[in-house]
């Protein structure tokens, strides 16, 4: 079974080059009809009208054929081949795979259905769809909140042997803080587009209401808690340090997060990003619990962690760079030892804007923007064919689209966006699909053949820039 760290090598790339907006974007030579990448109308596993008739929107208005080709063959790709929708019980049921990789994580299938999620108001099947993804990440919380990566049933694991505590039902078991937030994020929003309220049942208030135990035994007030995790493996980061309990940390009102969203482990426990993901994630909590359930004491509950823990990165996360001023830490102990670094999954420092943590004008963030994509950062590379953010993940010099992306989608110059889309082009190596990582200087080794998150969010870039920007489009 394929891994993400596997490194797949792929066919050559031949590009000429065409112009937007002063950047020379890449086409594919003569002789490449750009035959779309689908699946065939009857082996897709799902398809929407509103995403069709929204390709073809969109499509009509990219000049570019290369760009038109590859955000056709990228958008719909989590509906074309990762999504098994059932009704179970009378009510929708989406289990959804993260591509190559057999399983479903909270953190992939939340950001996976997000880009169509504003197109669902107007496509009842496509709701249903989302509405079961809400009601599967219920049943995975439920069975185990600190698990990231879920099987579709009892069936066990490769991971079975990891030194924690794994259920059938488990694909792996690395507590990540980001994986509790994705689904509060998913179903807020999915309520606040569709209106729809019936995700909201007993067992949804049950498991938020694990959530938020959860978050509270991670801030280690009364001890490690009852989570640890250890593997016995030849690679550093996919183990823990500290007997499976993490490097030390002094609870000060921060939540721990063992593992970052890259799945790697953390240096430091109180991952910087995620906790302010928690922060904006618990207001939605007591949001939903105020208005729809009428729990006004734990919607208070939820409201008064954010409050604490919001205050508490005020003192910690914040940092003094030499170089880029005040800036914000990527991982921090409570004792004072803070990591300077980013990387490409998220939501991490650069990302922090797309998930309302942050305003993007924000002068701080401006200063850990620059960091992270900056050689200052440890892990920003630069190579022949562009310059993005890396991760410890794939190793030294290979560059993460999702990075290239989420750099363009936090922007607003005009360059920027367009050195990202192409760069993006450039490094696709002929196939159409983005990547997890590219080697800077030879895109044609690259990770992760079919990866459905890094599909589906180009996708969503270039929705938001045919809003946006749509000029950038048609040059």
């Amino acid at each position: 079974m394929p891994t993400r760290r596997d490194f797949i090598k792929t066919s050559g790339l031949a590009i000429a080059g065409l112009s937007l907006q002063g950047f020379n974007l890449p086409v594919i030579m003569k002789g490449n009809n750009y035959v779309s990448k689908r699946p065939a109308l009857n082996e897709r596993k799902f398809v929407s009208e509103a995403v069709e008739k929204k390709i073809n929107e969109v499509k009509k208005d990219i000049k570019n054929e290369k760009l038109a080709w590859m955000f056709e063959n990228c958008y719909p790709n989590t509906l074309d081949t990762t999504v098994n929708f059932q009704v179970v019980d009378g009510k929708p049921d989406t289990f959804v795979i993260t591509g190559d990789i057999n399983a479903m994580w909270l953190r992939d299938s939340s950001a996976q259905v997000w880009p169509y999620l504003p197109l669902a108001k107007n496509d009842d099947k496509l709701k249903n769809l989302l509405a079961g993804v809400i009601n599967r990440q219920t049943k995975c919380i439920l069975i185990d909140p600190y698990a990231n990566a879920f099987n579709y049933g009892p069936t066990g694991s490769e991971w079975d042997k990891d030194f924690t505590v794994m259920k059938p039902e488990l694909h792996e078991r690395k507590w990540e803080l980001d994986s509790l937030c994705y689904p509060i994020r998913l179903a807020f929003n999915y309520w606040k587009t569709t209106g729809d309220t019936s995700c909201f049942d007993d067992r949804w208030q049950s498991a938020m209401k694990l959530i938020l135990q959860t978050f509270k035994q991670q801030q280690r007030k009364d001890g490690h808690g009852p989570y640890k995790f250890q593997r016995r493996t030849a690679v550093q980061s996919d183990t823990v340090a500290g007997g499976g309990y993490g490097n030390p940390i002094k609870p000060v009102g921060l939540i721990c997060s063992i593992f970052r969203p890259s799945d790697d482990s953390t240096i430091f426990p109180f991952y910087v990003p995620s906790n302010y993901f928690a922060v904006v994630s618990l207001r939605q909590l007591s949001e939903i619990f105020i208005k729809i359930i009428g729990d006004k004491d734990f919607a208070h509950q939820c409201s008064a962690l954010a409050d604490e823990v919001e205050q508490t990165l005020k003192i910690y996360s914040l940092t003094h760079h030499l170089k880029f001023g005040e800036m914000i830490a990527y991982e921090v102990d409570g004792f004072g030892n803070q990591l300077f670094m980013d990387d490409p999954s998220f939501p991490g420092l650069l990302s922090l804007p797309y998930f309302d943590c942050l305003s993007q004008t924000n002068p701080v963030y401006q200063n850990t923007r620059r960091f992270a994509l900056s050689e200052s950062n440890p892990y920003f590379f630069k190579g022949k064919f562009g310059e993005g953010i890396g991760s410890p993940h794939t190793g030294l010099g290979k560059i993460w689209p999702l990075s290239l992306i989420m750099q363009a989608l936090t922007s607003d110059k005009d360059e920027e966006i367009s050195s990202c889309l192409k760069t993006l082009m450039e490094t696709d190596a002929d196939t159409g699909f983005i990547h997890e990582s590219f080697n800077k200087d030879n895109p044609t080794k690259f990770s992760r053949k079919w990866f459905a998150w890094a599909n589906t969010l180009f996708g969503e870039l270039i929705l938001k820039i045919h809003k946006e920007k749509p000029y950038l489009l048609k040059a």
